[in-house]
């Protein structure tokens, strides 16, 4: 099969359903993962269903990776910044363990998770693959000049090293993978909706729009051994 594979793992959302649709321009046949069916009918489009579940982050990983043998990219999009009773926090006073909790699991051991999963397939092709998961700039520990936030910087930051650290290991095991930590900007979506008013017009991104310069700078990686993490210009972000 000459025809590029992509997987799309949180395909529902705003930036995953836009990284779906900008594949499918491009000819690509797209493997879309999300707890619900994507309402997309295309014939590139091949869908599963997840809970986010290690089992099931497992089982969906092995037979995606039996059933397809060269896949170019590996696009994690899940994230949460707040949730029905939580915005971000402003104080130490605000720090809540729950809320913490919540976005560390969603932001950083799910994208994880799915690395993981997929070792055995990043293992035993040469194929290269772009592994690529949402990160911010907020994570970014030399770039913190404001404060705030605890859970959703920590959740990044801690995403960001764990992604460093598989780089080396991935390097040292010969692994023909390419890691990418994409800050997208504030993208139009309900994890930004209730900033958007401190937003510049023109710094407000859709969905589309991030998803095709993502696309763009996966098919364009170098297959270094390091992990690139950058934001929606291809611009480096210190960490």
């Amino acid at each position: 099969m000459n025809q590029d594979i992509a997987v799309v793992i949180g395909a529902n959302g705003a930036i995953g359903k836009a990284v779906l649709n900008e594949k499918l321009k491009h000819n690509t046949h797209v493997i879309a993962v999300s707890r619900t069916p994507v309402n997309v009918k295309h014939p590139y489009v091949t869908m599963y269903e997840s809970d986010y579940s290690a089992q099931s982050i497992h089982t969906i990983a092995e037979q995606i990776g039996r059933i397809y043998p060269k896949i170019s990219s590996i696009t994690v999009c899940n994230g949460v910044l707040h949730t029905s009773d939580k915005m971000p926090e402003k104080r130490i006073e605000s720090f809540d363990n729950d809320y913490f909790g919540t976005l560390l699991h969603v932001n950083t051991t799910i994208p994880f998770s799915w690395m993981q999963a997929f070792m055995p397939y990043l293992l035993s092709t040469e194929a290269p693959c772009v592994f690529t998961a949402l990160s911010a700039r907020i994570g970014s520990i030399s770039d913190n000049k404001l404060g705030g936030w605890y859970s959703y910087r920590a959740s990044k930051a801690a995403l960001n090293m764990l992604f460093k650290t598989a780089s080396v290991e991935l390097a040292r095991r010969k692994c023909n993978a390419k890691l990418m930590l994409f800050h997208p900007g504030t993208t139009d979506s309900e994890l930004s909706k209730p900033f958007q008013n401190n937003v510049p017009q023109n710094k407000l991104f859709t969905p589309a729009f991030v998803a095709e310069q993502l696309n763009k700078f996966e098919k364009n990686r170098e297959f270094n051994g390091e992990v690139d993490f950058i934001d929606w210009q291809g611009r480096t972000i210190s960490w």
